[in-house]
């Protein structure tokens, strides 16, 4: 066989492979499917430095940890030839900001109201990569997130959207409503054009943002992001950002749901998962007395789970403290004995918020003598 016989072959290997991933990845649900190599996103590790140094990705050591891996995929798996990037819309019925007047309803982000997203991504991946990998004859992996693993350039490189201002993947068919899941494999398939950005000079997604995350376009520091505060970030929460947070106690839409682009996934949505009722708005006061069993067995299946009991209620009780409802007081009194000292602490800020003076001054009187933690007597001393 001669050379050009060859090459055609190879080429046409190459069609059948991606002509069959693409068939299977619709198969399973997904709405995008594109491809890039592992060298597409060079500019990644520079990017990744810049942020790191900087301190922005907050208690996040992993970032730190993994660094090399997460800049350069082939660091990760050096046989990867093909990056297969998967997206699928999630788009909302309607703009989750609309909650936030309701002050006596909890606001979770619209990824978290289905099922965990990591599970049913992953599964379908599986079921993609398997039935691949049985064509193909050769190695895949797949990612979904947790992965040290940049997602949104390598999505970009491959041609699902861009990285808006925002940071997050924007899609021209979508919005800014993806969910993102990757495939290595040591095939070489047909390759995709990036998409270019198609931001202009809006910036809605910045001006959305309630606690300004965004020191300059196309940069985040997840310190002040309230999706990063009440999911990634252990601990007391910055007394000056509290009250920004409004009614949401598990991450927050705002920038994503700012984006014009998002009138086009309103129109190509197709409801792959759909929001439990009781996670579209929950009451705040139902969550103030979950124990950790109680919060379990609610949050079952759910990707809120994985943060504990101790940080959503530590969430809850600045929605509540933020509620403008004196109705929650008891429920937040209750607390003031908690285990958690950051669960204790947060009740002390809902607490000034929502009693008279002379109330607050009573519960310090009788509490703080006997708190032990530093950071709990701080919040009474502050407060008083």
């Amino acid at each position: 066989m001669d050379e050009p016989q060859i090459d055609m072959k190879i080429r046409k290997r190459r069609a059948d492979l991606t002509r069959f991933l693409r068939q299977e990845a619709e198969a399973q649900g997904f709405d995008l499917c594109r491809i890039t190599l592992p060298d597409a996103i060079p500019e990644a590790p520079a990017r990744l430095e810049t942020f790191l140094e900087a301190g922005r990705h907050g208690t996040m050591t992993w970032m730190e940890e993994t660094r090399d891996r997460r800049a350069n995929p082939r660091v990760l798996w050096p046989d990867v030839r093909s990056i297969v990037m998967f997206g699928m819309n999630y788009g909302p019925d309607e703009d989750p900001r609309l909650l936030q007047s309701q002050t006596d309803k909890a606001a979770i982000s619209v990824y978290a109201r289905n099922r965990d997203y990591h599970d049913v991504i992953k599964g379908r991946l599986k079921e993609v990569a398997t039935r691949f990998a049985a064509r193909a004859g050769e190695d895949v992996k797949v990612f979904v997130d947790t992965a040290p693993v940049m997602e949104k350039p390598l999505a970009a490189a491959a041609g699902l959207g861009w990285q808006g201002k925002h940071t997050n993947l924007v899609s021209r068919d979508f919005g800014s409503w993806l969910f993102l899941g990757s495939l290595f494999t040591t095939a070489e398939l047909e390759i995709d054009t990036p998409e270019r950005d198609h931001c202009g000079s809006c910036r809605a997604c910045l001006d959305a943002c309630p606690t300004d995350a965004f020191p300059a376009p196309y940069q985040i520091d997840a310190r002040r992001c309230i999706s990063y505060l009440t999911i990634e970030h252990k601990g007391q929460i910055d007394r000056a950002l509290r009250p920004a947070f409004g009614n949401r106690i598990y991450g927050c839409d705002d920038c994503l749901a700012a984006c014009p682009w998002n009138k086009f996934a309103a129109s190509a949505r197709e409801m792959k998962l759909v929001a439990r009722e009781d996670l579209k708005a929950p009451d705040i006061a139902s969550f103030l007395t979950l124990d950790d069993p109680a919060f379990r067995t609610y949050f079952s299946g759910s990707p809120v789970k994985r943060i504990g009991r101790d940080r959503f209620v530590r969430n809850v009780l600045i929605a509540a403290g933020n509620s403008g409802l004196p109705d929650l007081a008891p429920a937040c009194v209750a607390l003031l004995t908690d285990v958690s000292a950051d669960v204790r602490g947060m009740a002390v800020w809902a607490l000034s918020r929502l009693l008279l003076g002379p109330d607050f001054i009573r519960l310090r009187a009788e509490h703080l003598e006997q708190e032990t933690d530093e950071h709990v007597r701080q919040e009474w001393m502050t407060e008083s």
